[in-house]
Parts: structure tokens; sequence; C-alpha cells
């Protein structure tokens, strides 16, 4: 144990927790209010200043900071808040409660959020940065889904209201947290996320299925039994593991290895609050010591993103930021008479449980709320009400210690707090050192693209849904290894019609270390049980040209490919069934032989392209982008073929990054050139961000790119984005004239000069680049009929008759 001290010897500026407050209601109550956030906030507020023991007027008047955790309906770029909310929620609460704060703040997206909060705070309180500090939350997800669902538009409350003063709003916070990729692969719920985690763990132990959902079970019917008796839970229905096994009476399955019964509860209403404050002010006011909790030790620390993460089984950052705050609290977990583990799925108490050797009948139990899947899981508030619980228990029997452990993301995020009412000084934690060490630890490469043998590492599956149809997600390790590397990791989706491998996944007793065939696509990887299965529900077709294309027209003339975008009423912007179709027929241009060189050029005369058609970017379509990138060029590995730009008008976001990928632009003498993104949200990422610098230079590209301003033909011309100017609406014409030279030369010495520039790109040193690409080039030319011919042209002064060859 930490050395004890008299709450008189403490330094004044001592943090110390005065007051716990808890609200809630049910649709089932009889006095139920149906409260809106601020309201249920405010009210969870008003309790936790009554709890000072002391004249609640007197404490509010102490506060100069209110701080509210980030409710769901503002937790995310996609939330919403169908009935509205305060678009300043501290000062919303702060108001229906008599305070008057100097500082409001909403804090960002994660279940670590109360913890970190009151280290947070606590810490500026010792840092004499403020006096008196209010933590609320609170969610109101039940009555707005009762509302949306059972009442009528006219019926329905409307929360918004505008709050004046200012306001430090946080932002999401969600770095880290998900990936492009996993959103490709539809790896964006919590519940698929913990399953794939959990699933990992199971095949670590050992466990059969039947055997884990058993320990599942069994480790959170007593949390169950909490949750009865807390007047505030959401279900005070007491379960045994045998009840939370039974898949009949609304615990259906959602997906390998979760039922209902056992993952978070988010349709609750509740709302918790807490009061910090200094020693000083404390004894200024009168609290009585008997009511004054200080934090013993405390941790926040961050676990790597989930596709790094050497062994998906574990969790480093949860169980280090638990023994840090052991350690500093002087103590050991057999010490702690009160515990909460953050428990929205069984995987998060289990990696506390396996590190630290707990069992799910430890005596103390391992919630004191009754857990998230039946006390509630209020957002990122769930907490607050376990700070609250252990603050009533440690006051109960004082000298004990509490702990409270809270979890954000897939355990991404880890906060501990260690409580006690015997006064301690404070101490800073040594987060920095340990958060160095985690970070240090090895990671698994990542394969976005992901084609070969492989092996699954673990998976999850839904069951069927109405049409039959089931959600997976394969997370598997390429056979690329070495003694030293088990393989890149890649993120699939199993093949709707792979039967035999869907089977496996749901029947098998561990479908962990199957060996797999991964092919990657546009839309994302695949997985099937073998190449030849793969083969069977994906053929590899010839690449060739159809015979019309819906937003694309192309035209053939001898050597010459002309492309055409044709959607003049939307600018020429892609939407992703035209990016899909570029794609396509750049892939049969650089496979048919008798094709030399491509124009590419824009319908109409007033856009060559305006880049993405944003009427189409909800949803998967942000991530609806061929392989060889947008337009079917701007990330293609190579192109052996020269492809020129006939920019006819604007050139704007990913337009303008297409014509960066051509070899050669032609340009309207009317056109202009940009990269927009910015002013919409959006970044150049398909290509602009690098292309740009070096084709125009850091400076300018960078005032490009940042500012999202234009140039003009003129400009672009005389900084060489541009090699030739048309008269308008003659660019075509131009790039045609431009075709007629290239194809007026070899085509096997265009394509190996080509070859030989795209090498010396990536070698800096001039002289070396030379020797890298020459006996390339040579090597070509020596063994092309089309050499041969162009000399003996030349000798005899004919015209040379060229094969491509």
């Amino acid at each position: 144990m930490a050395p004890r001290v008299s709450l008189d010897e403490l330094d004044p500026r001592t943090p110390v927790l005065i007051g716990v407050g808890q609200a809630s209601e049910r649709l089932t109550d009889p006095d139920y209010r149906g409260l809106g956030e601020a309201d249920l906030a405010a009210q969870a507020v008003r309790e936790a200043l009554a709890d000072t023991g002391t004249d609640p007027a007197s404490v509010a008047a102490e506060i100069d900071t209110v701080v509210a955790v980030r409710s769901f309906e503002v937790s995310s770029p996609l939330s919403a808040a169908p009935l509205g909310r305060p678009d300043n929620m501290p000062r919303a609460v702060a108001a229906r409660t008599g305070l008057d704060p100097a500082t409001a703040i909403t804090e960002v997206v994660g279940g670590q959020s109360p913890q970190k909060l009151v280290t947070e705070f606590a810490r500026r309180i010792a840092d004499g940065r403020t006096d008196g500090v209010v933590i609320v939350g609170a969610e109101v997800i039940s009555t707005v889904r009762h509302a949306m669902s059972e009442l009528a538009a006219e019926d329905r409350p409307d929360f918004a209201e505008h709050v004046d003063g200012s306001h430090e709003d946080r932002g999401f916070g969600l770095a880290g947290l998900t990936t492009a990729q996993e959103a490709r692969h539809h790896l964006i719920e919590p519940l698929l996320q913990y399953a794939l985690l959990e699933n990992a763990r199971r095949h670590r132990i050992g466990l059969s299925r039947t055997e884990y959902a058993r320990s599942m079970a069994e480790l959170f019917a007593p949390m169950s039994q909490v949750a009865a008796t807390n007047p505030h839970a959401a279900s005070r229905q007491s379960r045994t593991a045998d009840e939370l096994l039974d898949t009949t009476n609304g615990n259906r399955a959602l997906t390998d290895p979760y039922t209902r019964l056992l993952v978070s509860r988010d349709q609750v209403n509740q709302a918790a609050s807490v009061i910090l404050m200094s020693v000083g002010r404390a004894r200024a006011l009168g609290i009585d010591p008997a009511r004054c909790v200080f934090l013993h030790g405390h941790s926040d620390l961050r676990e790597r993103p989930l596709m790094e993460r050497p062994d998906l089984s574990q969790g480093p950052a949860a169980t280090a930021a638990l023994g840090a705050a052991l350690e500093m609290a002087g103590t050991e977990l057999d010490e702690i008479a009160f515990l909460d583990l953050y428990s929205c799925f069984p995987i998060a108490v289990f990696t506390v449980c396996d590190a630290f050797g707990l069992s799910a009948d430890d005596p103390r139990g391992l919630t004191v709320t009754g857990g998230l899947p039946y006390f509630g899981g209020p957002g990122n508030n769930y907490s607050m009400h376990a700070i609250a619980e252990i603050a009533g228990r440690v006051r109960a029997r004082p000298g004990t210690l509490g702990l409270v452990a809270a979890n954000g993301g897939v355990l991404s995020k880890y906060s501990v707090g260690i409580y006690s009412t015997d006064p301690v000084a404070w101490h800073a934690a040594d987060d920095a050192r340990r958060q160095c060490e985690l970070d240090a630890a090895p990671s698994v490469d990542d394969c976005h693209d992901a084609d070969g043998t492989a092996t699954i590492e673990t998976y999850t599956i839904t069951p069927p849904d109405r049409k039959g149809r089931r959600r997976t997600i394969v997370i598997g390790r390429l056979d690329d290894d070495t003694p030293n590397d088990p393989g890149r990791r890649f993120i699939a989706n199993v093949a709707d019609a792979d039967e035999e491998l869907l089977d496996r996944l749901a029947t098998a007793d561990d479908p962990i270390g199957t060996a797999v065939f991964v092919r990657s696509f546009a839309h994302g990887n695949r997985v099937a049980v073998s190449e030849e299965r793969m083969t069977e529900l994906f053929p590899v077709t010839t690449h060739r040209f159809r015979d019309a294309y819906e937003h694309i027209g192309i035209r053939r003339e001898g050597h010459l490919l002309e492309v055409t975008i044709d959607r003049p009423g939307s600018r020429n912007a892609l939407n992703p069934k035209a990016n899909a179709e570029l794609d396509e027929i750049f892939d049969a241009y650089f496979a048919d032989p008798d094709l030399w060189v491509a124009i590419l050029t824009g319908a109409g005369d007033k856009a060559f392209s305006s880049g993405n058609d944003l009427a189409h970017m909800a949803g998967d379509a942000l991530l609806a982008v061929p392989k060889n990138g947008f337009g079917g060029l701007t990330s293609r590995p190579t192109m052996p073929k020269p492809v020129i730009a006939a920019v006819n008008g604007l050139a704007l976001g990913g337009g303008l990054e297409i014509a960066l990928a051509c070899h050669i632009i032609v340009a309207d003498e009317q056109a202009s050139f940009g990269l927009p993104e910015v002013k919409v949200g959006l970044a150049a990422a398909a290509g602009g961000l690098v292309r740009l610098p070096r084709a125009l230079g850091p400076a300018l590209a960078r005032d490009m790119i940042l500012t999202g301003r234009r140039i003009d033909t003129a400009e672009a011309h005389r900084i060489g984005l541009v090699s030739r100017i048309a008269e308008h609406g003659r660019s075509l014409e131009v790039a045609r004239a431009v075709a007629a030279e290239i194809l007026a030369g070899s085509p096997t010495a265009v394509r190996a000069s080509l070859a030989a520039m795209a090498a010396a790109e990536q070698i800096p040193d001039p002289v070396e680049a030379i020797g890298a690409t020459t006996p390339a080039v040579l090597n070509d030319l020596l063994i092309s009929q089309d050499t041969m011919e162009g000399v003996l042209a030349f000798v005899t002064k004919r015209a040379p008759n060229w094969t491509g060859r």
C-alpha cells in the first residue's frame, strides 16, 4: 500500500473527488419522463452536488470547469441527433444546475473517457490550473429510439438548443481506431471487431466452441446478478450461465461467437457525474473528510492499431495500464476490495483476467455496476457510473481500495484509476515511458491488396439474414513468411458463393489455421478454400473491349484508341461505375498488341473531368475505386504504352489526378487545373499529393493543394504541367496530332523509353539511373524487329513499317 498521510498534511492543491451522482430512467418506469440528454445529465450533476454533503449552491459557485463526455449522437462523422441536441452540451448542463464555468469542454470518443478525464483534471488541479471541475456524461438512446419508432413526427420532442459561451470541442479522436482498409471490408462495427479478438483468444487457449461459449456465460452471469440489485441498471434480471447459453427468448446469435446477452446494451437512458476539487477548496467549503475520495493510482495507455498488433488475442496496453496503476498505488490486485472491469464484450474482461489470474467467480466480483450488457452501456460514459459506485463503496469501508478499468475503441485506449478515502499525495504517472515501450514492440506488416496462398489467423461470421446471406470477416497471413516473420496480414471477406469455406467457418470447431487462397479486387480482398475454387468463382478473363459502355465512349482507329468520359451533365465526374469502366478499358488497351497510343478526354467543351461525383460518395462508394486507381490509371503499377490527356475544360480533383497519371497533357487554351478537395473535407489521395509536387515543384503544389486554387492553361504550360496548348475547342485535334507523331516512331522504342523513364524516377542520381536503365533498354531493342526495320528504313530512305515487335 502507498504511504498514507493525514488530510491536514496534504498540499492544498491535492485533487480530491468530493461528489458523485447518477440518474436514469426506463421506458417501463411509472414515472418515465422521456428526458433529453442535457436534462438527464443535469439530474446527475444535481445528485453529485448533493452528494458533497454541503450546500450545493456553495459548491456550484466554486466550479470553474465543466467537461462533457461525448455522447453517441456526436461520436463519428456519420452520427446524427434525430431529435436535436444542444450545440454546447457542457454549458447546457451548467445552465440547468446553477454552474457558471469559465471553461466548457467536450471530450473525444472512447469508453476510457470518464477515467481519463478524472486523471487529466486531477492533474490540472494539482498544477494549480483549476480548483473545481464537474465531469458529466449522459445517453438517452432508449428515449430517442422509442420516439423515432413509436411516436408520430408531431409528437416527438425537440431537444435542439443553442447555448452561448465558449466551448472547447476536442473532436472525435478516432485516429488509429479504424482505417479505410477495414471499412472496405465492412470491419467497422465493434461487434465484429471484438469477435475477431475473441475467436483469436479461443484458438490460443485451445477451447472448443461449446467450451468457450460456456466460459463467456460463466464470466458474465455473476455480473447480471449485480445488475439485478442496482436501481440504475437497464436490466434488473439475474441470469444463470445456462440462460446466457440459451439462444431462445430473445438471446439470438449476433455473430460468432456472440449472442445478444453477451454484448454491451446501448439502448439505455443513463447519466453520471463526478465533482473534483482541490483539498484546499474542499476544506474551505467544509466538506466532510469522510466523503473525500483520492486517486491513489492511475494510468492511461494506448494500443497500436488493430492490424499492427502482434497477437490479436491479447491487449498489452490494457494490462500495462492496470499494472502501472497498481504500482503507483503501491499495492497488488489481491489487495483491491472492489473491481470494475470494462465489460463491453467478454474479451475485454478476459484480457485482464488472463494477465492477473482473476477468475469469473472471484468473491469480490468483477463489476460494481452489473456490467455493460446488463447494467447498460451508456455510450462513452459507462465508467463514470463505475467511478460513482466505487466511490460509494470505499466511503462505506474506509481504508479500502477500489479499481476502475475503462476501455475505449477495440482494446485501443485504456485508462485505470484506483480510489480510496485514505488521503494520499498526488503523483504524476510515468505513462510516456510505458507508452514508448509499448510502441517499440514488434508490429505486423499489413498487406492491403493480398494475393496468394494464406492461412486464417482469426475470423467471424454472422448468421444468415432473411435472404440467406452471411457477413464474414477473415484476418489472415500470407504464406510469405520467413523464420522471423510469420507473413503479412490482410483483411478479407469470404466469397459469397464459397459454401464450403462459409460452412467451415460456421461449423468447424476451430477454423483458425485453415489454408485458403486470397485474391484482391477493386471491392476488396476475397478468400476461398483454394486457388481452383477462386478461379471458379472469379474466372480470370481476357481483357477485351465491350461493344458499349454506359458512361464511357471509345473509338478505335488503326493503332490509336480514343477514350471519352461521357458524363457531361456531371462535368464528366466519375461515379463508381464509370470508374470501373475506365479501369476495364485501360486493361484492354494495355493488353491489345495492335493498340499503341491512347487519348483520354471528356465529352462536351466544359470539362475533362471534375473528379469524383460526390453525389455517389455515400457509404461504400467512397472506397469504390479500382485497384488501378482513380479512372483506372492513378495507381496502375505500370503504363507500358503512352496515354495522352486531351484536357478540353476543367481538370479538377480526380480529373487532374487522372491527367497527371497520363504521359502527355494537351490542354484547351480555356482549360483550368486544380485540386479543390480540401474545400469539401477530402484530400487528393489518388496521386495528386504525390504527382503534383513532382510535376510543379513543392512550392506551387503546396499552394494549390492547401488552398484549392486553380491555374489556367497558360500558367500550366509555363511551369511544365502541359506540353501543348490547343485553340479553344481543338484539344482533341491537337492530341490526335501528338498521337500521330508518336505513332510515326517505333512502338517498341516508345515502350522501352517509357519503361526506362519510369525506372529512373526511383533513382535520384542521374549517373546511377543511366547505369541502371540503359542495359534494359538496349536488351529490349536488340531483340526487336522494329529496331532492324528502323535502321534499314533509314539507310534505304523509306518510311519504316513498324510491327510493334
